[in-house]
């Protein structure tokens, strides 16, 4: 998978994302992440924490840039239907993983304990979304113009990278 940096290569990122979403049904995506999240965990096992390289995420920083980004996600998609042409901020995905979630004290349980509801009720929200909604337009700080449906779409295409990233840091901290 291309490195591309989302802040400073904003439209090759999305494009990236939507790469990956394909023609995939992006509520689908959404629906199977939960599931497959639990199953890399348990996967990974002693391993959960474990980096592959001091600059690279483990399986659980992985799982919990997923939970942060759903997080955000949830402000965003509201802004977009409450408000016109909300500002939609973006933020710093690695130090929120530096700062959020070093304790070891955190739980995996206890991260998917928020992220599971956050997540189903932004599925209830897609699903019952009408068109005009899905139209409706926050501008994103980093990449401008950003629709309700080009949002979720995209937090899809989210989903599948960072699973991948997970699996294959999974790969490489089994190998070593």
């Amino acid at each position: 998978m291309a490195v591309v940096d989302p802040v400073a290569q904003g439209r090759e990122y999305q494009q990236l994302l939507l790469s990956l979403l394909g023609d995939r049904d992006p509520a689908e995506v959404m629906q199977a992440t939960p599931a497959r999240l639990r199953e890399l965990a348990a996967e990974a096992g002693d391993a959960l924490r474990v980096r592959p390289e001091p600059k690279e995420w483990s399986v659980f920083e992985c799982i919990a840039h997923i939970a942060d980004a759903e997080l955000v996600i949830s402000g965003r998609l509201r802004f977009i239907l409450a408000q016109d042409q909300p500002p939609l901020p973006g933020y710093d995905q690695d130090l929120w993983v530096d700062k959020l979630h070093q304790s070891h004290d955190e739980s995996l349980d206890e991260l998917l304990a928020w992220f599971d509801p956050l997540r189903a009720a932004n599925l209830r929200m897609w699903n019952e979304s009408s068109a005009a909604d899905r139209a409706r337009v926050g501008l994103h700080s980093e990449r401008g113009p950003e629709s309700f449906e080009l949002t979720f779409r995209l937090y899809a295409g989210h989903d599948l990278f960072h699973v991948s990233q997970a699996e294959k840091t999974l790969g490489l901290v089994r190998a070593a």
